[in-house]
């Protein structure tokens, strides 16, 4: 007991001792060393700050200026957004740098943890950006615009709308096709419209029997009469093939994008009609059905079986 006793009593001593050692003014004179520097950092942080508010303000104004340049240059609104973007994208790091530099963070850690950010995600979104390089692509070589009709492995229609990740089609049966940029890039694909005027080729076999002179002149006369047919373009009415059962006749003209299917639909029907007013056959496959009454079949064998009884 008289060992513990001693043992707290020391104890104490060296409380009272430390005490009487500690140096107020030190301590006072370390807190004014450290003021200064503290409210430097306070002052380049709202600095930075404020670089970043002005910054962005000024960054979203030259963004939409450059989009209104670019759409009066007559490019592409899809391009100008994008390019818009871009170039706000490139600024705005510019602004972090500066702003981090202002506070005292180095610009070679910035540029290590933003290197190392980039690698993760670009890991985790590799089909992304495949169909962002994709979509990059389209843009800048324009195989195809909005309002094109094309047609490509993953379907067809008329280009809706072109965006970075997706390029939407509208079908002729009013369905929303979303095909990703990476494939429409990297496939072939055939622009219907991307031409102003379109080959109208329309083939109809006759039969052998037929009037071959007057099929053709029937021909190139509606081709002739018909309006969406453009006249000063080349026209041809021959004999495309000896088939099997009929002979082949094709006839070929011009017509503008537009026009194209009306006039196919329209010349299909009226060869249609002037080949049978003209009594021009069209041959087609028949499949000849004889039908057999079994109950006479059944009775013609017991007759054989009884003359041979």
């Amino acid at each position: 007991m008289k060992i513990i006793l001693t043992d707290a009593i020391n104890d104490v001593n060296d409380i009272v001792k430390n005490i009487n050692e500690f140096d107020l003014d030190s301590v006072k004179r370390q807190v004014e060393g450290l003021l200064p520097s503290f409210l430097n950092f306070l002052i380049n942080l709202a600095v930075a700050v404020l670089i970043l508010l002005i910054g962005w303000k000024v960054i979203s104004v030259f963004r939409k200026w450059c989009i209104r340049s670019m759409d009066r240059l007559k490019v592409d609104h899809t391009v100008s957004v994008f390019l818009g973007s871009c170039i706000s994208v490139v600024l705005f790091g510019l602004l972090i740098f500066a702003a981090a530099d202002r506070v005292g963070i180095s610009s070679a850690s910035l540029l290590a943890l933003l290197g190392s950010a980039g690698i993760a995600i670009s890991l985790a979104l590799q089909g992304s950006l495949s169909n962002f390089a994709g979509g990059v692509m389209i843009l800048m070589i324009k195989p195809f615009v909005a309002g094109d009709y094309i047609i490509c492995q993953s379907g067809e229609g008329t280009v809706k709308n072109i965006g970075l990740i997706y390029t939407t089609l509208i079908t002729v049966d009013n369905k929303q096709v979303v095909i990703p940029n990476g494939i429409l890039s990297g496939s072939p694909l055939t622009n219907v419209t991307a031409q102003d005027k379109r080959r109208l080729i329309i083939s109809v076999g006759i039969g052998y029997d037929s009037d071959l002179k007057k099929a053709k002149e029937i021909m190139e006369r509606l081709f002739r009469e018909k309006p969406e047919v453009l006249k000063d373009e080349a026209m041809d009415v021959y004999v495309d093939n000896l088939g099997e059962s009929s002979v082949i006749i094709t006839a070929r003209g011009w017509t503008r994008t537009e026009d194209y299917w009306k006039a196919k639909w329209d010349l299909t029907e009226a060869i249609k009609f002037a080949f049978d007013e003209a009594g021009i056959e069209i041959p087609y496959n028949k499949l000849d059905v004889k039908v057999v009454n079994s109950t006479s079949e059944q009775g013609c064998d017991a007759v054989k079986r009884t003359e041979r009884d």
